[in-house]
């Protein structure tokens, strides 16, 4: 049996939570990135307005800074995994590492999704 199996389970567990957000992250980004391509597509099937070429760099920047960030969180989720599995085998106790960089990679999620929600809401209205 390995020494502090349900820590190091409870570890995994934790760890693979962490990559099933950045994967979901880096999904979302993708679908904002693409998304301005299908409503090109409609838009010429539909025969209304092509979205304006501010519109495409926005979606196109928001949907890149959303799968950079999705990889940045996997490699934070590496670096913590790692580092709780080696805190978790030592003999001595050690003082936690601080929430420092989650709290930043949250509150970027948080201003990218913010921009974006006001990005669609001023394109909403102008086409009313």
């Amino acid at each position: 049996m390995i020494e502090r199996y349900t820590d190091h389970a409870a570890n995994e567990r934790t760890f693979l939570a962490w990559v099933r957000t950045s994967i979901a992250i880096m999904a979302f980004g993708f679908l904002v990135e693409k998304f301005d391509l299908f409503l090109e597509f409609a838009s010429k099937s539909l025969a209304t307005r092509l979205p304006s070429i501010g519109g495409q760099l926005v979606g196109n920047i928001a949907g890149l800074l959303l799968i950079a960030l999705g990889g940045a969180t996997m490699v934070l989720a590496i670096i913590r995994f790692r580092q709780t599995s080696l805190d978790i085998d030592s003999a001595d106790t050690r003082p936690g590492t601080g929430d420092r960089i989650d709290i930043i990679l949250t509150t970027l999620l948080v201003i990218l999704g913010a921009a974006l929600f006001v990005y669609l809401s001023y394109t909403l209205i102008s086409r009313i």
